[in-house]
Formats: C-alpha cells, sequence, structure tokens
C-alpha cells in the first residue's frame, strides 16, 4: 500500500533506517558512510556529496512513498553500479557458499547437482545481463551526459528487453521449499531466505530502473535532440515526412525491413537473435509510431523511404 507522505530532507536518515531497514542498504549503495548520528538526509548527503533528490527519490520508491522522477543521472547511475557490484561480488557467491555447506551434508544425487548447475547457470545469466549495463548502457548514458546523441541507439532499444531477472530464483527456491524432501538442514534454510530476500532487493532495483533510470535517459535522449533539431538550419524543414523516418530507432527499422520482405515474427526473431515477444513489442511499437497498422502498409512505407528496393518484395505476398 503506498504511503501519504514523502519523506524530505528534513527526516533524520536513522528515522527512515529505523521505519525501513532496507534503506540502510539504500544509503550505502549511494556512498552514504554510518555514524551519521541524527544528522538529517539533508545535512548526510551534503557531506557525503550525494545528490539528496536522487536519494530520496529511491528511498520513497522503495517505501512505497510519492516519489520524484527528476533525478541525477550520474547520482542514480552510481547507486545501480553500486547494486550490481553488492550482487555479483557478495550476495549471489554468499547464497552460493551456503547451498555448498547444506549440500555437503547430504548425499549427492543428479537432482542435488541439477539445482546447484540451475542456481550458477541463472548467476551467469545476472552476470551478463548487469556487466551489459555496466559496459554498454550506462557509458551510453554517460556519452548522452556528455551531449553526444547516437543515431544508432536508443534507450527504448533496450527498455522493451529489460527484465527483473527474479522468475529462476523464485523457481529455485519454490523446488526445495516444495519438492526437495530432505531434514532440517539449517544452511539450507538460510539459503533459501537468503534467495528470498535477493529476489525482493532485485525487484526493486528493476523497479528503480524502469520507473526512474529508463525515463530519465529518454528525457534526456528527446531534449538533445530538440536542441540538435533547433540547431540545425531552416532548409532542413522541408524533409517533412522524414521525420517520421528519423524518429526510428536502427533496431525499429530491422524490423520494419524484415516485416517488408514478408517475414514472419518468427524468422524476425531468428534472424535478428531476439525473441518473438521482442518482435511483437517492436511492431506495435512501430505501428503506433507511424499510425500504420497493416503489412502492406508497412511495406509502402519502408519502399517510399528506401528502406528496402522494391525488387526485393515477393509480389505474390
Amino acid at each position: 500500500m503506498e504511503k501519504s507522505k514523502a519523506y524530505t530532507g528534513a527526516d533524520r536518515l536513522r528515522d527512515l533506517i529505523d521505519e525501513n531497514s532496507d534503506l540502510m542498504m539504500v544509503a550505502a549503495r549511494f556512498g552514504i558512510s554510518l555514524g551519521f548520528g541524527d544528522k538529517t538526509v539533508k545535512e548526510v548527503c551534503a557531506e557525503d556529496s550525494v545528490d539528496e533528490h536522487t536519494f530520496l527519490a529511491v528511498c520513497n520508491l522503495i517505501d512505497s512513498r510519492p516519489y520524484s522522477v527528476e533525478v541525477s543521472l550520474t547520482s542514480l547511475m552510481r547507486y545501480l553500479r553500486s547494486a550490481h557490484s553488492y550482487f555479483l561480488e557478495f550476495l549471489l557467491p554468499s547464497i552460493r557458499r551456503k547451498l555448498l555447506l547444506a549440500v555437503s551434508a547430504l548425499p549427492i544425487d543428479d537432482v542435488l547437482l541439477q539445482l546447484l548447475k540451475f542456481f550458477d547457470d541463472y548467476c551467469a545469466e545476472v552476470r551478463r545481463h548487469m556487466e551489459h549495463e555496466n559496459d554498454s548502457i550506462f557509458s551510453y548514458v554517460d556519452r548522452l551526459l556528455e551531449g553526444n546523441v547516437s543515431e544508432e541507439f536508443r534507450i527504448s532499444d533496450y527498455s522493451v528487453t529489460h527484465t527483473s531477472m527474479t522468475e529462476k530464483l523464485d523457481e529455485l527456491k519454490d523446488i526445495f521449499i516444495r519438492h526437495y524432501h530432505v531434514m532440517n538442514n539449517l544452511w539450507l534454510v538460510s539459503a533459501l531466505n537468503d534467495i528470498i530476500d535477493c529476489n525482493s532487493d532485485l525487484c526493486s532495483h528493476c523497479e528503480i530502473e524502469d520507473r526512474m533510470f529508463l525515463p530519465a535517459v529518454s528525457r534526456l535522449e528527446r531534449s538533445l535532440k530538440l536542441k540538435e533539431r533547433d540547431a540545425k538550419p531552416e532548409v532542413d524543414e522541408v524533409k517533412g515526412e522524414d521525420s517520421l523516418l528519423d524518429s526510428m530507432t536502427e533496431r525499429e527499422k530491422d524490423i520494419l525491413r524484415c516485416v517488408a520482405r514478408g517475414m514472419q515474427n518468427k524468422e524476425i526473431a531468428d534472424k535478428l537473435f531476439i525473441s518473438i515477444n521482442t518482435v511483437t513489442t517492436y511492431r506495435r511499437n512501430i505501428s503506433a509510431k507511424l499510425n500504420i497498422h497493416s503489412a502492406a502498409g508497412l511495406t509502402v512505407f519502408a519502399i517510399l523511404h528506401g528502406l528496402v528496393d522494391i525488387n526485393d518484395i515477393d509480389p505474390h505476398l
């Protein structure tokens, strides 16, 4: 249930943490030192060079209070990078150690080995996801903050595939709790408790990215695009309809080319190495952006705007 009153800079940080202990981890990820006594959020953030508004926005979102979407991307990325380090270098390895200790007291069988492999595969998937964000997405935003706009990528290309990564961890927990019969094993119980906490933390982490980070990046992209457009000579305005083409990302153009060539969603997914659901989402977004909802109409648009050659189109489709 959402609470009616938001935390403010005048509130004592210790009071926030007393009300919700998860906010101690939030403070740590922003780089706030312990030993802050009775200081207010405003005072603590000033001392540790943390953007007060971004810190409060994250705290309010996590505690289900009204929050501001106006955040510092630099400060928020510092928080997200720190969270990635916590998951990859501390929490997930800690859970694995506990699982191994739990397993050491059990007779090893194929099922147990498969469960451990399930967890290791999941950890590898989380690492790929978070390292991609660290190396590619955050670097892209750093370039945006420097005023460099990319024509090859937009944050919407990433947001349509962004997930919380919690489903597999939930499955592993349920398998142990509901199906793997074993006498009371405190290491296993402790590991499962950590898995539950990890799942909750990952959900909050994804929510921060979806509700704050990705929208903030989109706003920055639009702002830079407007500045870029305003800086162009007026003669560029004769392009007219090309503005629709300019509004499309390179991935959207790839999808449109495939549609124009008569490819089905499964074929498009295989060709571009993405899921069918992602293809469906892209097609829905393309149709909404162009206000063209038929494959035939999209094909005509692609031909008129030079995305495909008319000779590449099968006349029998």
